[in-house]
């Protein structure tokens, strides 16, 4: 252990600049296996679920021949359970298992590319990965210049079978090697996910990561989905404030297209993920998506959200009696998203009144309120003029205030 102290303390005397590595300038999109796949190796019985490279060329296919590449989904990303249970013996190097990926990953990473696609990877910063997989503790260099060699164009690290201790140092090294490849690798986190009974240190973190997971994995319900929106609301430790071009919050995937939300609740989730400036990874199967699912998730008003420039995170202005309103500037400069959530899951529609002065805009201006799914004029409304939204059961309405010139 003294050794790998010392060996992190002089790598990182020679790094002598923050994160700077040009990606994530916005909420990176694309499509993650976890949520929906997990850890499924048994390829005998599982062929098309299993954990292997045809499942990552199936789903790049889609995202290419479907129109998900063309509207930001550009990341494959593979998670746990790929690697072969033990190092090459000769080089220390990763191996992918032989037989879920007789092709390598190189193969795999040129032909995910060949679509228009960037292919990602996970590891982990302790010895072993979550799955029990081979960690990254003491060859984070080897594993850097393998991944790049390799054509790999993310990296999400874990952070089991290590200590938070670890944590400050460890993620810092992996970003010093990554960088030192030459090679843009977009770095995933999961640094603050594992200090929930603190207040991470999130300028330090945003300083080394692109994205990084802050809270539990997401479940394909509306429980969970609902648990992350609390989350991000109390916004403990004012993690939204460090959110920016670069560098983002990841409150984990996305799960419309599967079967744990309502119609309702999907349309919820997209719309506070991109209220969120939150990536927008997709975790489902997408050669069973239905025409409906897919439209939201390819929702042209919701991306633009998602995607703006000016990268700010939106908060929760106030809650009251299971309705939150959510607040976001967005360009052109001086318009603002708006969400209003209803939690409740019985009953009937809830008529909420609000006006931009109630949420804390001061600019005495004139806006085109349109709803953000459909695209449609609500009106135009002055600072201080109320607007009357009915929002259903478990339901969410999306807004965006233009600011008239």
């Amino acid at each position: 252990m003294m050794h790998y102290i010392v060996y992190c303390v002089i790598a990182l005397a020679s790094q002598v600049a923050a994160l700077d590595n040009g990606l994530a300038r916005t909420p990176p999109m694309g499509w993650l296996s976890w949520q929906r796949f997990r850890c499924q190796i048994d390829c005998d019985n599982y062929p098309d679920e299993c954990v292997n490279e045809d499942l990552y060329k199936a789903m790049a296919d889609r995202l290419a021949a479907d129109g998900y590449r063309d509207a930001g989904y550009v990341y494959v990303n593979i998670d746990d359970c790929w690697s072969a249970k033990q190092r090459d013996p000769v080089t220390n190097r990763l191996l992918p298992d032989p037989k879920r990926f007789p092709s390598g990953m190189k193969a795999l990473a040129d032909y995910v590319h060949s679509k228009g696609l960037k292919l990602g990877i996970y590891g982990d910063m302790g010895t072993l990965t979550c799955g029990g997989y081979p960690g990254s503790k003491f060859t984070m260099e080897t594993d850097a210049n393998t991944f790049a060699e390799w054509g790999i164009d993310s990296f999400k690290m874990d952070g089991c079978y290590s200590t938070t201790d670890d944590f400050s140092v460890a993620y810092p090294i992996m970003e010093f090697y990554l960088n030192k490849t030459g090679r843009p690798i977009l770095f995933s986190c999961s640094w603050p996910a594992y200090e929930q009974s603190t207040i991470p240190d999130y300028p330090r973190i945003a300083k080394y990561c692109n994205i990084w997971r802050n809270f539990d994995d997401i479940d394909d319900a509306w429980d969970s989905v609902k648990s992350i929106i609390k989350y991000y609301g109390d916004d403990h430790g004012n993690f939204s404030s460090v959110a920016g071009p670069g560098n983002f919050n990841d409150p984990d995937m996305i799960v419309i297209g599967n079967k744990g939300l309502s119609e309702s609740e999907e349309e919820a989730q997209m719309a506070l993920w991109a209220m969120m400036a939150a990536p927008l990874f997709l975790s489902n199967d997408l050669r069973t998506v239905t025409p409906r699912a897919k439209s939201l998730i390819l929702n042209k008003g919701a991306i633009a959200i998602n995607q703006d420039k000016l990268g700010i995170q939106g908060k929760r202005i106030w809650q009251i009696n299971g309705i939150q309103v959510w607040l976001r500037p967005v360009l052109p400069l001086g318009s603002y998203a708006v969400a209003v959530l209803n939690e409740y899951q019985g009953g009937a529609h809830t008529r909420v009144s609000i006006s931009l002065a109630d949420l804390g805009v001061t600019e005495n201006a004139v806006y085109n309120l349109t709803e953000v799914f459909s695209g449609n004029l609500i009106g135009k409304f002055g600072l201080k003029d109320e607007v009357v939204i009915k929002v259903d059961v478990s339901s969410v309405f999306f807004g965006k205030y233009t600011i008239l010139s």
